[in-house]
């Protein structure tokens, strides 16, 4: 299949997702047209069956912010017609779903005919895409799309509670590549960060106000009240420098590293022994998932599609969002137990099986090629 892939190119999961299931369909033989505003950041080496198609746009005096979503509608219109795509996948709602369907009805009165494709990820949903300004035209570009993914059943649930659509939305969850994501031995390395083998704790994220920093740090305060420890901070956002200075009036600066954004994740997570996800919302955990792989039980909230990913009382442990006490609770009985915390690494290996690529990819396959012979037939009844 000749397929189009439009995403973010940022840290966000929903482009991660985006290019990982990219470059793994161009692994198979499929032919991959990533389009956006800037090469995601995991697609920086040369694969003969994927291209790049930039959207660029001039900034016309007339206009106060660049029109995007026109300018990636018109790039998909010529995507389609000069590099003849079977199909477009969007990954999150915002803007690209609406995009995508300006760029399909453009080419339908061209006679040319694509079906698409939207993957919701979450807060294209749970957040910007219930904001009013958005929410008529993410209801009605789900609506319009030829097929519809979710991430997790939270979301799928979420998604018809908030926008009331009728389309059908089949739950394809995130996945993991366990030969970028799986543990190895990194003594060294955590001998560095851990000098005394202190046990190291980890949370990565793009430090939104909807991850909860401040849980993460009061949760590592009251653990190191009942043994060492270290923490690894990695990621970057607006909450960092409010988290800096929880660090600094808590006293913990000496056992905290922030590292900010790190592209070798597996290798962080693989000298780590438990992560911390107290996120307010998520509607995968795509993060948690990483540690999983890694054999790093998750000590998380029961937000979302967390409980469906972190299984309590066997991966690790889920809490009430912001009861930090739990979490504090939950963590130390792993810490200090090593049976307790070897049984859980061995369960989160196991549960990150189910979430395998190779698993996960041929229902994205399956999915494509209904949507396309779907559309054909409709096609063939005009």
């Amino acid at each position: 299949m000749r397929i189009g892939i439009v995403c973010y190119p940022t840290y966000g999961g929903s482009g991660v997702v985006a290019t990982e299931l990219g470059k793994a369909l161009a692994d198979k033989g499929h032919e991959i047209h990533f389009i956006s505003y800037k090469q995601p950041f995991r697609l920086m080496s040369f694969h003969e069956n994927i291209t790049f198609h930039e959207v660029s746009f001039s900034n016309y005096p007339l206009f106060e912010f660049p029109p995007y979503e026109t300018a990636l509608a018109g790039k998909l219109v010529d995507t389609v017609k000069f590099s003849k795509l079977d199909l477009i996948h969007v990954h999150y709602a915002v803007p690209h779903a609406s995009a995508a369907y300006l760029a399909k009805n453009i080419l339908k009165r061209q006679g040319i005919h694509v079906p698409v494709v939207t993957t919701l990820h979450g807060t294209d949903i749970t957040l910007v895409g219930k904001d009013v300004t958005f929410s008529p035209v993410v209801a009605f570009s789900i609506e319009e799309s030829d097929g519809v993914t979710a991430v997790s059943t939270s979301l799928k649930e979420q998604t018809y509670d908030y926008f009331k659509v009728e389309k059908h939305i089949e739950v394809i969850p995130n996945f993991i590549d366990f030969d970028t994501f799986s543990r190895s031995d990194k003594k060294h390395f955590r001998k560095a960060i851990a000098p005394n083998d202190e046990p190291i704790l980890i949370h990565t994220s793009n430090f939104r106000k909807v991850k909860r920093i401040e849980d993460v740090i009061l949760t590592f305060s009251k653990i190191l009240d009942e043994i060492p420890a270290k923490l690894l901070l990695v990621g970057d956002g607006p909450e960092r420098k409010k988290a800096e200075q929880m660090c600094r009036e808590l006293g913990t600066c000496d056992h905290v590293r922030f590292l900010g954004k790190q592209e070798a994740i597996g290798e962080l997570l693989a000298v780590a022994d438990l992560f911390l996800m107290p996120s307010e919302s998520e509607s995968f955990g795509l993060a948690a998932l990483e540690a999983l792989a890694c054999e790093v039980p998750v000590i998380s909230s029961n937000a979302g599609g967390l409980p469906e990913l972190n299984i309590n009382g066997v991966t690790g442990f889920t809490s009430d969002v912001g009861d930090v006490d739990s979490m504090t609770k939950n963590a130390l009985l792993l810490l200090q137990n090593p049976e307790k915390l070897a049984e859980f690494r061995e369960n989160a290996k196991k549960q990150a099986k189910r979430f395998d690529l190779q698993a996960v990819m041929p229902l994205y396959e399956k999915f494509y090629e209904d949507v396309i012979e779907k559309s054909k037939a409709e096609l063939a009844v005009l």
